[in-house]
């Protein structure tokens, strides 16, 4: 492990988290500082320093299972710690057909691309979107209204290169600002003049998770599959070495 990754797993572990709870959360943070992704890489130990209610002992539970549902209580653990329990569970025991999985109590996700990839890396379709505290306002100006309510899709390959999209509604991320690289006032729905598009999605995102887990409460919903086909090779083919989304996020 890197330098950094040594003394972000040493500041974890002062935190109070388990030795496994620390390798996961820092595998995480390494993972998007190797791509690029300043806003949610190791620069977050010290958000979680701040953290006024963590509860490094917290521990999610699965609290309703059957094979196509399951329902998480984040319990107060951190939500990529719920998401990692999740996926693990997943992956352990994959749906015969399909399967959705509601998290509540489950912030933060961090990079929900980084779950998906790993779900695809196990062969399976994966689709997650969670909630955040409301930061967007619709384009024409008022109070906030949703999250940024991220949206991460991948989808396994028999080339062993599973495709990965992962995309934020905001034109910036939370992340960004708490990184110093955007301005609080640049936190508004992506799109310019067609910002409409991606504030209507993550008014989507947002009511669809508030649908399914209990009021006022983050949570996150995933969609989790077997695979019936093999898209990803011939979409390679056809893009004729251009660059597809995801490429570059090798865990």
């Amino acid at each position: 492990m890197s330098a950094a990754g040594g003394e972000a797993l040493q500041r974890l572990r002062a935190l109070g988290f388990s030795d496994a709870d620390a390798q996961i959360l820092a595998a995480h943070f390494l993972w998007a500082d190797r791509r690029g992704l300043a806003s949610h890489g190791v620069g977050r130990v010290t958000w979680l320093e701040g953290f006024a209610d963590l509860d490094p002992a917290a521990r999610p539970s699965r609290v309703e299972q059957a094979d196509g549902y399951e329902r998480w209580d984040g319990n107060g653990a951190l939500g990529y710690l719920t998401l990692a329990a999740v996926v693990d569970a997943q992956l352990a025991v994959p749906p015969s057909a399909a399967r959705i999985v509601v998290c509540s109590r489950t912030f933060p996700t961090g990079a929900l691309g980084y779950w998906a990839r790993l779900l695809a890396r196990g062969g399976l379709v994966a689709a997650l979107t969670a909630t955040s505290p409301r930061r967007l306002p619709p384009p024409g100006g008022g109070p906030a209204l949703t999250g940024t309510n991220p949206l991460a899709v991948a989808v396994p390959s028999s080339d062993g290169r599973p495709l990965a999209v992962d995309v934020s509604m905001g034109a910036v991320t939370h992340g960004d600002v708490l990184a110093g690289t955007a301005r609080p006032e640049e936190l508004v729905p992506f799109g310019g003049d067609q910002a409409y598009k991606a504030f209507a999605l993550a008014v989507g995102l947002q009511l669809l998770v508030d649908a399914l887990t209990p009021e006022d409460e983050l949570g996150a919903v995933l969609l989790v599959a077997r695979p019936r086909a093999d898209p990803v090779p011939a979409l390679r083919a056809l893009a004729s070495g251009a660059r597809l989304p995801g490429d570059r996020d090798e865990l």
